[in-house]
């Protein structure tokens, strides 16, 4: 059964209020990393090849299935590769699920990437702040969003933050569990559609592999931060918000 929501949990303190939202019918849930552990009703957990084993559930219920990068590198290279979608895997979770579960809705929770310095900085205590690492691919998780926000418009994909945080570096619009069944996609320009995507087809940084920290040295930060620009405009654009 093709899902019409993808409630995508982060590892955010945030994500806690996810143990409180009702399953209902064609709805999945898709856990990145440790968020497994935040209800046991998840259906897809999906991690980075250097998850650690003893991280990872022993054993998996019924329907459960663990998503590694044999089967997210493909549909991520669908949607143009890693150097501009954005290494971190919240936004590679939000990209296989579009790509594999075809949805109508993603509603991310606890993908906030905003990390205090005093605090807890993830539901299970403090833990690494990945997406602030230094990487190419990173240097604005707002242009990553606005990108995401954008590609699953166009294939019939609302995109919202379940978030009651002050801050976040999702730009798309915040929503309340109850409120997924009615929403809609986005509108976006088709002019600044294009422009975005004949700017990424023109520098060409694609790497089949997904390993694209082995090509640093053939990324032009420039070029990157113009593509950057280029959705985060998109987005600012935006005629009817979901």
């Amino acid at each position: 059964m093709t899902p019409n929501t993808v409630i995508i949990l982060g590892s955010g303190p945030g994500v806690l209020a996810a143990q409180n939202i009702p399953r209902l019918p064609a709805q999945q849930f898709v856990a990145i990393n440790n968020a497994w552990r935040v209800r046991e009703d998840w259906d897809f957990l999906i991690h980075p090849e250097d998850f650690p084993q003893d991280r990872q559930p022993q054993s998996l219920g019924g329907g459960q299935k663990i998503i590694t990068a044999a089967d997210y590198v493909p549909i991520q290279n669908q949607y143009g590769g890693f150097v501009y979608a954005g290494g971190t895997m919240a936004f590679t979770a939000a990209y296989w699920a579009l790509g594999a579960l075809k949805p109508r809705v993603i509603a991310m929770i606890g993908c906030d990437m905003v990390y205090p310095q005093n605090g807890p900085t993830h539901f299970y205590g403090t833990g690494r702040a990945d997406p602030l690492r230094d990487d190419i691919t990173l240097r604005s998780l707002e242009a990553k969003s606005a990108r995401l926000w954008v590609l699953a418009a166009r294939s019939g994909c609302a995109v919202v933050n379940l978030s009651t945080a002050r801050h976040s570096r999702l730009i798309y619009p915040r929503a309340h569990p109850s409120h997924l069944g009615r929403l809609k996609p986005a509108e976006f320009k088709a002019e600044d559609v294009t422009q975005a995507l004949n700017a990424e087809a023109d520098a060409n940084y694609f790497v089949s592999s997904g390993k694209y920290w082995t090509h640093q040295n053939q990324f032009d930060r420039e070029t990157i931060d113009h593509i950057d620009r280029l959705w985060s405009i998109t987005a600012q654009r935006s005629t009817i918000a979901a």
